[in-house]
């Protein structure tokens, strides 16, 4: 018999528990951990399982903290951090690209720093241009790091479970809005592997790359687009470094159309290397430009009433994909009915806390 599904927050939760149960050497902290939301319950448990020496909460000395995580994966332990905001998290750079990144380059053999950072970003309910920022390009710009964003419970749960046992600096972006998805997820140690994207849909007429959350949105589209006789390929990169250049290759030698969504702002974007990547070496599988869909270069607004024409939903990604395509009118009817409010991802959601 089948266990119920569960959720991705819990789905992470279960990563932690197994992750420190089969080696002795991972701790978990950050500011908040154990307090009693727990990081929207991804760390439930941890404490009173494994004790204050393993979790722990820490003070707000994001540069400090995460000097002494390379300190403590420099002396054999496994850390894995947490910042419930990736905003925070900016403060702690130093340490991350000077230090993290750098160590096992610089010393060699010996010297790696297997630290997974957990940061949480996502959109929604006034979170406004300081708590709400998609900086995953920052973070695969820099030499050294991986850097993994899952966007369901099965690679939410794998995803981490591989990060902690690398050897390398990984970091693990969380959208605040996959953490209530549900899918069934195997339990006990599964491994999603860093460096391979999924094809999450399959299709002929365009590919569409997309990560975190907006492969939730894609779904849809690409549902609704297929009640007409149009079937796209839908690609869930699930790793941004190394990036899996060799699925989307095979997807456009089918459609020969490509689309990329990305949750951060288009410019020097994960979408803009993508794009360049198949106009430099593949430009030969293209029928037409690559189109990409990603948020305004502009911070995102606080007001309710501005934010709603920020954000990517399944109704532009059909409109950009009729236009690819030269459909005359998309059917947006077929798509499912927009929610109450634009800035919450359904009527379950509480919070953001």
């Amino acid at each position: 018999m089948t266990r119920e599904m569960i959720n991705s927050a819990e789905a992470i939760n279960e990563a932690m528990h197994i992750a420190m149960d089969l080696d002795a050497s991972v701790i978990a902290y950050g500011l908040g951990i154990d307090d009693p939301k727990t990081i929207f319950g991804t760390t439930k448990g941890l404490k009173e399982r494994f004790g204050p020496n393993r979790v722990f909460d820490t003070p707000t000395s994001e540069n400090a903290m995460t000097g002494i995580g390379v300190g403590a994966a420099l002396g054999g332990l496994k850390p894995v951090m947490c910042h419930q905001r990736l905003d925070f998290f900016l403060l702690a750079l130093d340490q991350l690209v000077n230090n993290a990144a750098k160590w096992h380059y610089t010393f060699g053999s010996g010297n790696n720093v297997p630290i997974t950072i957990r940061l949480i970003l996502g959109r929604g309910w006034g979170q406004g241009p300081t708590h709400s920022q998609n900086l995953q390009a920052w973070f695969a710009h820099i030499p050294g790091l991986k850097v993994v964003m899952p966007s369901n419970p099965i690679d939410a749960k794998g995803l981490l479970l591989s990060a902690i046992f690398d050897p390398d600096p990984v970091i693990f972006l969380e959208h605040r809005w996959i953490h209530h998805a549900l899918g069934d997820v195997p339990e006990g140690d599964i491994r999603t592997p860093i460096g391979k994207a999924r094809v999450a849909r399959a299709g002929s007429a365009i590919t569409i790359v997309a990560m975190s959350y907006l492969v939730a949105e894609a779904h849809h589209a690409c549902a609704a687009l297929s009640k007409i006789g149009i079937e796209c390929e839908l690609i869930d990169l699930v790793s941004i470094k190394p990036l899996d250049v060799e699925t989307i290759r095979c997807s456009l030698e089918k459609t020969g159309r490509l689309l990329v969504l990305d949750t951060g702002p288009e410019m020097c974007s994960v979408s803009s290397e993508i794009i360049a990547h198949f106009a430099m070496n593949h430009l030969s599988l293209l029928k037409v430009s690559p189109q990409r869909l990603a948020s305004p270069d502009c911070p995102e607004p606080t007001s309710y009433g501005l934010s709603k024409a920020f954000y990517i939903d399944a109704k532009k990604i059909m409109s950009k994909v009729c236009d690819v395509l030269k459909v005359a009118e998309a059917p947006y009817h077929l798509l499912p009915a927009e929610r109450p409010y634009h800035d919450v991802p359904g009527d379950w959601f509480t919070g953001p806390f």
